[in-house]
């Protein structure tokens, strides 16, 4: 299977803004850009389909691959491109069927990934799933999903996620450099991954200073401006930075466009925060405190392999399930 994803990164890296791949996706979801869609693939080429990186993260589970088999659901999110990938790419290195059923505004990355794996290797134990009784799930979506996920998957072994966010530590002295990567780390897709940070914590009497992006969607201008402009009806306190709107509140925002922040007297009692809402948590950027799921700046959008969702270590759970339905229980499509 390394040699399959080897090449698969191979593939990945070569795509380009201008492929109709590209385009067809952009279609699919207004919300992607050229861009973007290469950009995601190019880091899951360069972050996780590596030969060294994946030999040291799959030595970390002998139990891998596993011994029996089984078909297992995988239930992907569409909110920033090929974001589901990790998932699938867990379920092939265990030794598992993956039977995926792509988010319908992100099913064109996903199939186009499907095909090219299949391509390489018509071995490769992948197709799409369209219903039917599997043996374990991982399913990732909004809070209300997850609660249709936990009726649908609620008897079988299952990893099912909802909403998470992400969350920045400044230590005041921050460079340049890395002001412009927590502007990516904000940004970057739109803000739509639930590693895009959107509260950041700064040493009382700093004061926060975030670089102008230098590609924004239209519709998360749009969406900006309706932000402000809602703001300023309601007569909320905050500041308008021209690309997104800055409140003093020390919570996770509702709104896509608007970032919290506020100010801490010590970083014990952020910890404390960070601590209390770890169920809400996906990664924090920071080198101002020591988090078991810290990033660094500019560095949120390019997880690892070693960076789990939610903190569940994918391969450990996939290396516990056994076998549990009938083959003719199971239906699938390519």
């Amino acid at each position: 299977m390394i040699a399959t994803f080897v090449e698969l990164g191979r593939r990945l890296r070569a795509v380009e803004p201008g492929d109709g791949i590209v385009a067809e996706a952009c279609r699919e979801n207004p919300w992607f850009t050229p861009a973007e869609v290469c950009r995601a693939l190019r880091s899951l080429a360069d972050d996780m389909l590596e030969a060294r990186k994946l030999e040291l993260w799959l030595s970390r589970y002998p139990q891998l691959p596993v011994a029996e088999p089984c078909d297992v659901a995988v239930v992907m999110a569409g909110n920033i491109p090929a974001v589901g990938f990790f998932d699938l790419l867990c379920v092939l290195a265990s030794g598992h069927r993956a039977l995926v059923k792509p988010s319908s505004k992100d099913s064109v990355t996903m199939r186009f990934i499907v095909r090219t794996l299949l391509d390489i290797d018509p071995g490769t134990r992948v197709a799409f799933y369209d219903g039917g009784r599997v043996d374990a799930a991982i399913a990732t979506g909004s809070d209300n999903a997850n609660r249709y996920f936990r009726s649908q998957f609620g008897d079988i072994p299952s990893l099912l996620r909802g909403n998470r966010h992400s969350a920045a530590v400044l230590a005041g002295d921050e460079s340049d450099e890395e002001l412009q990567g927590l502007s990516d780390d904000i940004f970057a897709y739109s803000g739509l991954g639930c590693r895009n940070v959107s509260l950041i914590f700064l040493p009382r009497g700093s004061q926060l200073r975030l670089p102008r992006p230098a590609d924004l969607n239209p519709k998360y201008l749009n969406n900006y401006r309706q932000t402000r402009a809602l703001a300023a009806m309601c007569g909320r306190e905050a500041t308008d930075t021209g690309f997104a709107v800055l409140c003093r509140e020390r919570d996770f925002p509702r709104e896509l466009s608007c970032i919290n922040y506020d100010f801490y007297d010590s970083t014990d009692e952020v910890r404390d925060f960070l601590s209390a809402r770890d169920n809400e948590l996906q990664c924090v950027v920071t080198r101002a405190i020591e988090h078991p799921r810290r990033a660094g700046f500019g560095r949120a959008q390019h997880p690892s392999l070693a960076d789990m969702p939610d903190d569940r270590d994918v391969p450990a759970f996939l290396g516990g399930i056994k076998p549990a339905h009938s083959n003719t229980d199971r239906h699938h499509s390519l």
